[in-house]
């Protein structure tokens, strides 16, 4: 838990999916009470199901296809005007993770700490 102004905070996998879909239904005009049931929905599932998933919206519902015909149901329904496959986030959202630098940077066999979260993180590993 982070507080204040300038504290840090750890965000795992799953928080950065999330909230990337979430910026994506925000963009799209979905409103807050649907994406706070969209997050809730989304967080019954376990991290591996959640790349199978398809959220579909009309603008004012979000609907969880978990399956094409789903998808093709709504469409034909009238019921679905977008789509974000949460599969396909993910997947971004890991490339985009996977383009930083590492954290450890290792000298003489020995562990540099760049940072403060990184200075955190050995010190949970008991290594500083």
């Amino acid at each position: 838990n982070a507080s204040g102004s300038g504290s840090q905070r750890l965000y795992s996998f799953r928080d950065i999916l999330v909230l990337k879909v979430v910026k994506r239904l925000l963009d799209t005009g979905v409103s807050l009470q649907q994406i706070r049931r969209a997050v809730a929905q989304l967080s019954s599932y376990g991290i591996d199901d959640l790349a199978t998933i398809t959220l579909m919206s009309d603008g004012a519902s979000v609907y969880e296809c978990t399956s094409d015909d789903e998808v093709i149901d709504l469409v034909n329904g009238g019921q679905g005007v977008f789509g974000i496959a949460v599969g396909r986030v993910w997947r971004e959202v890991e490339g985009s993770l996977s383009e930083l630098p590492s954290e450890h940077a290792e000298e003489a066999g020995a562990v540099v700490v760049e940072d403060e979260l990184a200075r955190r993180r050995a010190a949970k590993r008991n290594i500083v």
